[in-house]
């Protein structure tokens, strides 16, 4: 009986294996990208507030690896309830968003001096700034 567990085992992993082969794509990298509607006569406040502080923590995180890229895209709002600006962090894969804050904190911690505690108060400052209206996490298909 055991034996044959184990046979039924080995064949199940085969077919994945064989069945990721037969994909016409591969698993890329992972993106976060934040929707943010950046409140009226706030856009040079809030953009300086990202290439004071936010940028330097991204070009820290991505020297030590724990990210691939970041980017900051403006945006033309549709509506009223259309975000102004897209924030995207990409990590190299899923797995790298496992212990995330303990990777980062320390790195937080060099570049603005303050803890998870202390940035996540100032983030409450930040909101007379921004609305942030949503994330979502959307992971690259390689096509082969």
């Amino acid at each position: 009986m055991k034996r044959t567990l184990m046979l039924i085992a080995a064949l199940f992993a085969f077919a994945a294996t064989v069945s990721a082969q037969d994909r016409p794509y591969k698993e890329g990298p992972v993106t976060v990208v934040t929707a943010v509607k950046v409140k009226p006569g706030q856009d040079e406040k809030y953009l300086a507030y990202l290439d004071s502080t936010y940028k330097p923590l991204m070009e820290e995180e991505k020297k030590a690896g724990v990210i691939l890229d970041y980017k900051v895209y403006s945006t033309t709002a549709r509506t009223p309830n259309d975000p102004d600006l897209y924030l995207t962090v990409t990590y190299p894969n899923m797995a790298s968003l496992d212990g995330l804050d303990e990777r980062t904190e320390p790195l937080m911690k060099k570049v603005t001096g303050k803890t998870r505690a202390e940035a996540a108060s100032a983030s409450v400052d930040r909101g007379a700034m921004r609305d942030i209206m949503g994330s979502e996490l959307i992971r690259e298909l390689q096509l082969r």
